[in-house]
């Protein structure tokens, strides 16, 4: 190669004097600069790397150097200067240009990936093409494809003279197969069997399933992680001095298997003795060490460690010190194999928001945003609080993403911007639609829903909802922000005709219900808030032939016509990170009901639902419901109108709909129907499962569930060997249609009389 390089020097040192011997001109100045030969490339380019202009003089030195910084472009092939009087004369002959590349053949590459690898060496559509160029092109589609472990790759290209000096370059690509790896052996470990180190790797043996994840082909990357993997499943289980020698990766002669030797020292292992922090203690030490999760005694863990640093940053974070380093430093003693870990703490400058910018709010209003802001411009930097102003953002219901990032302001050191970006969800909604619901037949409905009304955050709501069960005509409006303290003012009218002589499982009556309320919300802490409603409701209640026993009683000790006086009051406790489909965060709500006048009677309810993530891919959500009723004074028990029922998609999946709890003959006919009670209790568990092909399933939840619950007539029937149980699988679908809800539940212990459905579904509307 060094011979190779001299000879190349020498050879455009001897070019460069013909040239110049060829230019047959004596010193001259220069009048006036002409350009022949040019296709492509413009004067104004030339004559900026040329370094001559008119009014010079132009000896042979020069035009040496003028020759020279014009090859050096790469545009030229040959370049001549020549004398006409005193008119400097440039002949040059330019490089063809690639008018295009194709690549065939690849499948396992997408064409945009190998074409910005082949742009990295000088090869693409308008650039100079040097045919010495393709021999590197074949190097690194190799690189790329071996990468991948398909070793068998043939590459070859094909070059087609265009008009205008141009080239069409064709690769063409035979992938052959991918290397599959036979063995993979692991030499060095007694602590831990072969199989169970294998089991952590991504890559491994070719197994007759393995076409379904494709572990046994073979990819650099995928080795390179797993080695990683190895490294760290050692450190997180005490081994420190652990070391992976050499790793050696053979291909058989025919390049289609690929076997793996891992050579490995795993050392012994460390406990840790003794817990610390050091550095510039700007938080209290009391407040920082309980933040470290290991503790003496405990098998050293990397992953632990680190774990306790990042809990370590956040807390300093939460004071305003943004930038703080935390690293544990272990102090080894090999000679009792015990650490002592001790995190050193460099708080760096307290870090203040200068300013807080929003982006994407296109109709949502500044202050909108700005009032569910926790973190203020001009104080301390808080990723508590900015990481709160981000989950109040989410659960406004009004914006389908939210991100948030922090930028250091040029030229100072302690100051950020914070930014947020959002992606608006349409503000409002003119439905005329159909659904169908197991439990109420034909859907119709119509109505004008402004979640944001002209951006203002205000909810404003008109209505028209139809099926086999209920009529409701409602309005109703709700100021989030009534006062600047986040006090809540709403009101809501309707109307609603009830005849249940069309519904399934549930006992026959008729209702006409008008109603008005007032509705004020204060929030007592970030996470909790109080409601109080009152209201009137106007009620008129009519029998039929198929009318129960117990609801004809109702009616003949209560009468038809009542006026109901509610007041109803809940608390609730929300830390869910979305308001609709969360994946972490519990929400807690207490209601209590009263109503009074001609009616008297209360309704006590407890709702609980908890989500915590299990794993990368799975989640967990736990609820729960307890609600009770009874009458009071006059009123002997609950209104028959307002008992509790249980079963179906919204509730104990696999029952039918409405169908469990005490039943009663359907007048003289005999048949049983549901009346409901005065006890409800549900529950569930459910695994959130991941949805295959989908990335962003913030609209979609696929979960396997395990559904407990009853109803009781008052809290005396009570028992728990009647609970009703169940499991299965559901789909929710937060569609632009509207909810889509799907389960396949097998009831698990059904009784005598039950009516159990395995397939449950509702369209158009919310669980």
């Amino acid at each position: 190669m060094k011979y190779l390089s001299l000879f190349f020097g020498c050879f455009c040192g001897l070019f460069l004097l013909i040239s110049v011997a060829h230019a047959e001109f004596s010193p001259f100045e220069i009048e006036d600069i002409e350009f022949e030969g040019l296709q492509r490339v413009t004067v104004g380019t030339v004559l900026s790397y040329l370094s001559l202009k008119t009014g010079e003089r132009l000896d042979v030195e020069r035009a040496q150097d003028a020759i020279r910084a014009l090859y050096q472009t790469g545009f030229f092939s040959d370049v001549r200067l020549t004398q006409r009087d005193n008119v400097l004369v440039v002949n040059v002959i330019e490089r063809p240009s690639v008018a295009g590349v194709d690549i065939l053949g690849n499948d396992e590459i997408e064409d945009e990936i190998l074409l910005d690898g082949l742009k990295s060496i000088g090869l693409s559509e308008g650039q100079v093409f040097d045919p010495s160029i393709l021999e590197r092109v074949e190097v690194e589609l190799r690189r790329q494809y071996f990468a991948r472990g398909m070793y068998s790759v043939v590459i070859s290209s094909d070059v087609e003279e265009l008009d205008l000096n141009r080239r069409s370059i064709e690769i063409i690509v035979n992938e052959g197969p991918i290397a599959k790896i036979r063995n993979i052996n692991i030499v060095g470990n007694s602590v831990f069997t072969e199989k169970k180190l294998l089991n952590q790797f991504r890559l491994g043996d070719h197994a007759w399933y393995a076409f379904l994840s494709e572990s046994d082909q073979y990819s650099r990357q995928k080795l390179s992680g797993d080695l990683e993997t190895l490294r760290s499943y050692y450190l997180d289980r005490g081994y420190i001095d652990f070391n992976i020698t050499s790793t050696q990766v053979s291909i058989s002669p025919n390049r289609k298997d690929i076997f793996v030797v891992i050579n490995m020292v795993e050392g012994e292992q460390f406990t840790i003795f003794e817990v610390d922090v050091a550095g510039d203690l700007v938080v209290d030490r009391d407040e920082l060490l309980p933040l470290i999760t290991i503790e003496p005694d405990d098998i050293f863990s990397r992953q632990t460690a680190t774990q306790s640093s990042s809990q370590l940053s956040e807390r300093l974070g939460n004071d305003g010190y943004a930038f703080a380093n935390v690293n544990a430093v272990p102090d080894i003693d090999r000679e009792n194999n015990t650490v002592k870990l001790t995190f050193v703490i460099d708080p760096g400058r307290r870090a203040y928001v200068r300013r807080i910018n929003v982006f994407g709010n296109a109709k949502t209003e500044d202050e909108v945003l700005r009032r569910e802001m926790r973190q203020i411009e001009g104080g301390a930097m808080s990723t508590e609080k900015i990481n709160r102003s981000r989950i109040r953002l989410q659960r406004l219901g009004f914006f389908e993403a939210v991100n948030v990032e922090t930028v250091a302001v040029a030229g100072v050191d302690d100051e950020v911007d914070v930014n947020f970006s959002v992606t608006e969800l349409p503000a409002g909604s003119l439905l005329a639609g159909a659904g169908f619901s197991q439990s109420q037949g034909l859907l119709l409905n119509f109505s004008v829903s402004q979640e944001n009304f002209l951006g203002s955050g205000k909810r404003v709501t008109a209505a028209v909802n139809t099926s086999a069960v209920n009529t409701l005509y409602s309005f109703g409006y709700v100021n989030p922000y009534y006062t600047i303290d986040g006090v809540s003012r709403g009101f809501n009218l309707s109307f609603r005709d009830t005849d249940t002589d069309a519904q399934l499982n549930v006992a026959r009556f008729v209702a006409d219900v008008s109603g008005v309320n007032v509705i004020y919300g204060f929030p007592l802490t970030e996470n909790s808030r109080w409601n109080l409603s009152v209201g009137y409701e106007d009620i008129s209640v009519d029998a039929t032939s198929e009318t129960p026993l117990s609801y004809l009683n109702f009616l003949n000790d209560n009468g038809n016509d009542f006026g109901s006086v509610q007041l109803i009051t809940s608390w609730t406790y929300d830390t869910r990170n979305r308001a609709l489909l969360a994946t972490r965060g519990t929400m807690q709500r207490f209601s209590a009901e009263i109503g009074v006048a001609d009616l008297n009677y209360y309704k006590l309810s407890s709702r609980t639902e908890l989500l915590r993530p299990l794993t990368k891919n799975l989640g967990l959500l736990l609820q729960s419901e307890v609600s009770l009723g009874d009458g009071f004074s006059d009123t002997t028990e609950l209104p028959f109108f307002e008992n509790y029922f249980a079963g179906g998609v919204n509730s104990v999946r696999g029952y039918e709909a409405n169908s469990l709890g005490p039943r009663e003959p359907r007048g003289t006919s005999g048949q049983l129907d549901a009346i409901g009670g005065a006890l409800e209790i549900t529950g569930s568990a459910q695994v959130i499962l991941p949805v295959p092909f989908v990335e962003n399933s913030n609209s979609l939840r696929i979960s396997g569930f395990f559904d407990f619950g009853n109803v009781y007539s008052t809290l005396s029937d009570f028992e728990t060997s009647e609970l009703r149980y169940s499991a299965g699988v559901a789909m929710l679908w937060l569609s632009p249609l509207g909810p889509l809800t799907f389960s396949l539940g097998k009831a698990l212990n059904e009784q005598d009389g039950d009516q159990t459905e395995v397939f449950q579904f509702a369209l158009g509307t919310f669980i």
